[in-house]
């Protein structure tokens, strides 16, 4: 069997937001870049693609596959992918393996994982054992594809496929919680009883840290606010000290990148002012509140007022994106409801004996969770809601970085326990079983 002392496991934690990848029994993931990947068509200009692809395939001999692989890329697309992303290339189209947490694309997320293990853990995947973190919604079809292409493309000697919310809730310490996992695309809230995933506890909603950026967006826009994304400009010095900025024009670049930039500046104002009001936002109470000023890469100051509330006051009363200008509602929004109503229906889809406890462990986990007093109106509004002697308390980590990667940590210490070693899923029995023996090696 597979002995864990020698070489360390590989986590991997790809996101719809970000892809986070490190050593087991590190406190952070090593290596954390965007999980979307830009990609040129190529049909006839692929002679530029060469040198780099063939430099690819030679410095792997032992991996046969490979150079058939790039044969069949040459036809279709050139990715870009992690750091590759911050300089602008003409026709580069924008894509995101994941939608609604499942895999889209696995020809992307293959080059994510190829890109995380060999250009920024630079490691060789055929000698570390990898433990993969997937969504709580994910299908059997979605874990044996993921394991198929783990041992026969990068050859490892073992693979794990353990559960988001059961990962938040090793990261906290606990066996039994109920996880509230936030994150870019989406919000899951899942109940953990003994470290498994209680399936017909899962509620998902679509509202994610994206659609929260993308609200922020058309609300700036609304009010006359244009974002420049930072390519489109240069700054030039007039006088020391005095830049002037100077507009530059590139009509190659597709929507989706220039989307992609204008976004990553409205994440940030995001990020930077905003935080959950006390009550539910009110658009005649909130009219006077003191702006905050906020810088953006043009020079241009901008004042974010009554959005700094309004935008994450979405994620309890999703009604609210409906009255921003240009936002696209959901198709159905009668079913989409706000964290508290998640989280209570949650805990009532779960077995009576457990429900207390789950009321009084609710962990918060992903990107979206750190907004500035999430916390405090979760608990409240739950409270308010739930039956009279039931003792609500929501668990949160005050480290914002912990509770981003809370799923890579809870692998990163599940990984590193001796009493996990026997758990793996070697290749021996990949080979033995076949692929659909995962679902029963990991539940």
């Amino acid at each position: 069997m597979y002995g864990g002392d020698e070489v360390s496991a590989i986590v991997i934690d790809v996101g719809s937001y970000s892809c986070k990848a490190g050593y087991a029994g590190d406190d952070t993931p090593k290596s954390v870049f965007p999980s979307v990947v830009g990609s040129i068509e190529q049909s006839g200009d692929t002679d530029e693609a060469k040198p780099e692809k063939e430099a690819d395939s030679a410095s792997d001999p032992k991996n046969g596959s490979k150079p058939m692989d790039v044969d069949k890329a040459k036809t279709k697309r050139k990715y870009f992918v992690g750091q590759e992303l911050e300089f602008r290339r003409d026709h580069m189209e924008l894509i995101s393996p994941i939608k609604d947490g499942t895999v889209t694309d696995w020809d992307v997320v293959d080059n994510i994982w190829n890109y995380a293990f060999r250009r920024r853990l630079l490691i060789n995947p055929e000698e570390h054992p990898m433990l993969i973190a997937e969504p709580s919604t994910n299908s059997g079809q979605q874990r044996e594809k993921a394991a198929e292409l783990m041992f026969e493309k990068y050859k490892v000697p073992a693979l794990f496929l353990a559960k988001n919310a059961v990962l938040t809730s090793f990261a906290s310490g606990r066996a039994t919680s109920l996880v509230v996992d936030s994150g870019g695309g989406s919000t899951v809230i899942s109940a953990v009883h003994d470290g498994y995933v209680l399936q017909k506890s899962v509620a998902t909603s679509p509202i994610g840290g994206e659609f929260l950026t993308e609200c922020m967006m058309k609300s700036l826009e609304s009010k006359g606010v244009i974002i420049r994304p930072r390519y489109s400009f240069k700054k030039k010095e007039v006088s020391p000290g005095d830049y002037k900025v100077v507009d530059l024009d590139f009509p190659n670049t597709t929507d989706s990148y220039r989307l992609y930039c204008m976004r990553a500046i409205a994440s940030d104002i995001k990020e930077s002012v905003s935080r959950v009001p006390d009550t539910p936002f009110d658009e005649v109470a909130y009219a006077n509140v003191p702006t905050t000023s906020y810088e953006l890469p043009d020079g241009q100051t901008i004042e974010v007022g009554a959005d700094r509330f309004k935008i994450p006051d979405i994620l309890f009363n999703p009604y609210l994106s409906q009255t921003i200008p240009g936002v696209n509602g959901f198709g159905d929004s009668t079913s989409i409801r706000g964290l508290p109503r998640m989280v209570l229906d949650s805990v009532n889809r779960c077995d009576v004996d457990i429900r207390k406890e789950l009321l009084s462990s609710i962990l918060l986990s992903g990107g979206s969770s750190s907004i500035l007093q999430l916390k405090e109106r979760l608990e409240k509004e739950v409270m308010e809601e739930s039956p009279q002697n039931a003792r609500v308390k929501v668990l949160a980590s005050g480290n914002a970085i912990e509770r981003r990667f809370s799923v890579w940590i809870g692998g990163s210490i599940l990984a590193s326990l001796g009493s996990f070693q026997q758990m793996w899923f070697s290749k021996a029995e990949y080979e033995e079983h076949g692929v659909s023996y995962i679902q029963r090696k990991c539940p």
